[in-house]
């Protein structure tokens, strides 16, 4: 039987190396944000608001082992580019969204592309030729009866040779290969497929017993089990966390790592 959290349960003993971080980048009015609330609620809000940046946290319990993946939602208007190169900096897994109807968001995700290939570069010391970021890019909107804007051959310009990098054509409204999408990225990452939205089952943050190691060990789970958790009231670890977490990647240092927690903030 799985208890109700309390206060005092708010901590989860998750290890570093199952944290991870996905940013989603793009334009204006691409649909970044629809992306995100069908991966978290399964909803679509036809109400446009301008997004700053939003920050979300989801824990999955999955086959005994705990995860735990935040969520970064970034503004289209990168108006702070120091916080623009942090996020990249800190992002284990990124999605790239141009609208198909829109030129000019699609220039913008080469750019991103290189600005990512880039800025990972320098962080691990390497050419951005042999840097591996999985990343996907959506073509956003593909219900809408529009103009193409962009062709195909440019599609896989940007995409083809790059095993680390997938293209979908999406719609956020209609729900079309958003899962997919999903699950192809999480692949390309090594990370269990389950995390994918139509992978695993969706349970309140009331019951979140399940993501206690503690419990695992009074249990049996059967192989196949899975379950999703989004955390109500995340907030964005502090710019002096990421910092440090961008140290320990530059450094690749990893004594004690296994001993570090991750935890709601």
């Amino acid at each position: 039987m799985i208890k109700k959290m309390t206060p005092s349960d708010n901590e989860f003993d998750i290890p570093a190396k199952n944290c991870y971080r996905m940013v989603i980048l793009g334009s204006t009015k691409v649909g970044k944000t629809s992306i995100i609330s069908r991966f978290l609620n399964e909803r679509f809000d036809d109400q446009y608001t301008p997004t700053i940046e939003d920050f979300h946290r989801k824990f999955y319990s999955i086959r005994g082992d705990v995860y735990q993946l935040d969520i970064l939602d970034t503004s289209g208007n990168h108006p702070f580019p120091a916080m623009r190169r942090l996020s990249i900096l800190t992002g284990d897994v990124f999605i790239l969204v141009f609208s198909l109807d829109n030129r000019d968001s699609f220039q913008e995700v080469q750019r991103l592309k290189r600005q990512i290939l880039e800025t990972k570069s320098c962080l691990k010391n390497k050419t951005k030729e042999n840097i591996d970021v999985p990343l996907v890019i959506c073509g956003n909107k593909c219900d809408r009866d529009f103009y193409r804007e962009v062709k195909d051959d440019e599609i896989e310009e940007l995409v083809g040779g790059d095993d680390h990098c997938a293209y979908f054509e999406v719609s956020a409204k209609r729900n079309t290969n958003v899962d997919q999408m999903f699950g192809k990225l999480f692949t390309m990452a090594k990370l269990p497929s389950e995390m994918s939205p139509d992978r695993h089952t969706k349970v309140s943050v009331q019951y979140c017993d399940l993501l206690h190691r503690k419990s695992f060990r009074n249990k049996k789970c059967k192989d196949g089990d899975a379950y999703g958790i989004v955390a109500p009231f995340a907030r964005r670890p502090s710019v002096q966390s990421d910092l440090m977490y961008i140290r320990e990647k530059a450094t690749g240092g990893s004594q004690g790592k296994d001993k570090e927690r991750c935890v709601i903030c």
